[in-house]
């Protein structure tokens, strides 16, 4: 085992070990390590940690120093002056004509060098270029052709799934893809819509692709001749991730069924003749998904809950035939006494005088709001008069007679002109 740590250049996203010494570096500080091409600044990705001997490329490589205050200075100068030498190159390259497209320009730690990095269609011919800027930075200057896959990669952005390129952000090197990858999962063919940013097949195609290879090796090939539990047919699709297909049964070839991989037994595998292949008389059985047991839910609110605390009293179920009664109130149960009703005084609006109330003229009642009132009845006087005394109880008389009293005190109805006070009445004066 070697201790080592881990880290990782501006330019990429593959990590190098370093061997550390006696230092103990942290995760996420800037070291100085020596490289081929001199002293570099460096991110650590992971502290000291051992690993095995046979993953350490050997000589191993020291890490210098951790970097300090000056030596972070000094890569934001380097940053600084890669800006400057973009701008210039671009306008060389427009001088000389050049047909050639910058991607990225990186400046070594120690000021010593510059480096180029482009695309372009062919090969071109740069050595005037290099003369110009070798003139102007007066430093090492190194041009490099690089694919769209590694401009894709410098530069970054957003795939079609609204995620960081995955070169940009884990992938320590390319693999390579082909269009039989898309064809073996089932995508489609279409070159524009398995295609990347950087005008090459996704990247992402490589990721299932051993798990399709090895589902397809227990899947039959299409228009193979299977038993199923309801008969013979021939496969008409496959599902390789959920390991069914469809199947056209000899009885029925319009409307194909669904089976599970476990309930077809593969009497020929892909096209051919059913000449020659014994059918075995035994069917497979039918496939049954296990499912776990349902939890019954717990409640949202247990704090309530008392197991000691005594049942309620139930009430029996209310009839959909049962009328409210008034005020809302429920229906009374057998042997519960009624309850007591409570008359609530009517409001008015003005308190009117209160009218003389006479035990021998009946009250009277009116049908409609413009009738007069019956005869025998009294009429309220006017507020200037004030109210009388009521006047004293006279002894009660036997029906009969009562009756004969009150016929032969009721006064005429009046038919015409103004209306005479109680009082002035000929019925009251005789």
């Amino acid at each position: 085992m070697t201790t080592v740590i881990s880290v990782r250049f501006r330019s990429g996203c593959k990590t190098y070990f370093f061997d550390p010494g006696d230092v103990q570096v942290q995760t996420g500080d800037h070291v100085i390590v020596e490289t081929a091409q001199g002293l570099e600044y460096a991110q650590c990705t992971m502290g000291n940690h051992p690993v095995d001997d046979c993953c350490v490329i050997q000589p191993l490589r020291p890490m210098v120093r951790v970097a300090t205050e000056n030596d972070r200075r000094t890569a934001a100068h380097n940053r600084a002056r890669e800006k400057e030498a973009f701008d210039i190159c671009q306008k060389k390259i427009l001088q000389h004509k050049l047909e050639m497209k910058l991607v990225r320009v990186e400046c070594s730690f120690e000021g010593n060098k510059i480096l180029f990095f482009f695309t372009a269609d062919g090969r071109v011919d740069f050595r005037e270029l290099v003369k110009d800027l070798a003139s102007v930075f007066r430093a090492r200057i190194e041009l490099r052709q690089i694919g769209v896959r590694d401009e894709a990669k410098m530069l970054g952005g957003l795939g079609i799934c609204g995620r960081p390129f995955c070169c940009a952000q884990f992938l320590d090197d390319f693999v390579p893809v082909s269009i039989k990858m898309a064809k073996t999962q089932s995508l489609s063919l279409n070159p524009t819509k398995i295609s990347g940013t950087c005008g090459r097949l996704m990247c992402c195609l490589k990721y299932e692709q051993d798990a399709y290879e090895d589902a397809l090796k227990r899947m039959p090939k299409n228009d193979s001749f299977v038993q199923t539990p309801d008969g013979l047919g021939n496969v008409c699709e496959v599902n390789v991730l959920r390991e069914t297909m469809k199947v056209r049964l000899d009885e029925k070839p319009d409307s194909p069924r669904c089976y599970h991989n476990c309930e077809v037994c593969v009497l020929r595998n892909g096209k051919g003749s059913r000449d020659g292949i014994q059918v075995p008389q035994e069917r497979p059985e039918r496939y049954v998904e296990e499912r776990p047991e349902e939890e019954v839910p717990m409640p949202l609110v247990i704090a309530d809950f008392d197991p000691d605390a005594p049942a309620r009293e139930e009430r029996p179920p209310r009839r959909r035939n049962d009328r409210r009664r008034k005020g809302g109130s429920r229906p009374q149960q057998i042997g519960e006494k009624a309850p007591e009703k409570t008359e609530k005084p009517r409001q008015t609006e003005k308190k009117r005088p209160e009218a003389t109330k006479t035990e021998d003229k009946p009250r009277s009642r009116r049908r409609k709001s413009g009738d007069r009132p019956q005869e025998g009845g009294s009429r309220p006087q006017a507020a200037k008069n004030p109210p009388k005394p009521a006047a004293p109880k006279p002894p009660q008389k036997p029906a009969g007679e009562a009756q004969e009293g009150a016929q032969s005190r009721r006064r005429p109805r009046h038919r015409g002109g103004r209306r005479r006070s109680g009082g002035n009445s000929p019925a009251s004066e005789g």
